[in-house]
């Protein structure tokens, strides 16, 4: 199965850089890791990526002074910077250079793989890859908003489609409420997370016919879509 998209990934540390090319290959992205701002740099003129990640302090060339040489050329390439440093002027000066999105560290995987799912499809990067899922027996088209059960066809309201795509983008691992909220209806607050819970059971009714298909809630923290094998 091929790559959903290309990653280049620019991290010094030799633990935190392992765990994270791990969990984005397993999560079906090609990555390129590079672990200095140098080599970084080359890579970005050698070749295209649909997202990049940049670690702030990296030896030979620091993240932000990468990220400024990387937007002389390429404007539209999203960029997520990794930074231990919660401070609002680093903040401000990734926005000013060019950053797309901050991650700080200590980060959740989870976080980082929303964060990049985001990126890649409002930035419609992910165009050669089929907006078709397959859910169970059921076949998903994303694009027409229907779920299809053999003859039998449901069509989906833009959110509805939405979350459910949300949720096949990261199967069998949990989504976040708040980042679901955010994602799909632009804040989080308890009348909006109330919203949340009834397309939750919409979407299990939805999908019933299939028992090996379950939208799991992981109370507090957000759900998960599990199919079994």
């Amino acid at each position: 199965m091929s790559a959903l998209a290309k990653i280049l990934l620019v991290e010094d540390d030799e633990n935190l850089g392992f765990v994270i090319k791990d969990n984005l290959e397993q999560a079906n992205y090609e990555v390129l890791w590079c672990k200095d701002g140098l080599s970084g740099l080359e890579s970005c003129r050698a070749n295209t990526f649909d997202i990049c990640i940049f670690d702030v302090m990296l030896p030979k060339m620091d993240g932000f002074s990468l990220l400024q040489e990387l937007r002389t050329n390429d404007k539209q390439t999203p960029v997520i910077m990794l930074t231990a440093k919660n401070m609002k002027e680093d903040v401000l000066s990734g926005f000013r250079h060019g950053a797309d999105d901050y991650v700080i560290k200590p980060f959740d995987m989870d976080e980082l793989l929303l964060r990049i799912s985001v990126f890649l499809r409002r930035s419609k990067m992910v165009e050669n890859t089929s907006t078709n899922y397959e859910v169970g027996h059921f076949k998903f088209d994303f694009d027409n908003y229907t779920l299809i059960d053999g003859a039998n066809e449901q069509s989906l309201t833009e959110r509805e489609a939405l979350l459910l795509q949300l949720f096949c983008q990261q199967i069998n691992s949990v989504v976040k409420r708040a980042d679901i909220l955010e994602q799909i209806w632009g804040e989080n607050d308890y009348f909006l997370g109330r919203s949340l819970d009834v397309f939750i059971s919409r979407l299990r009714k939805y999908l019933k016919s299939d028992d090996r298909i379950e939208i799991i809630n992981h109370h507090g923290v957000g759900f998960k879509l599990s199919i079994r094998v």
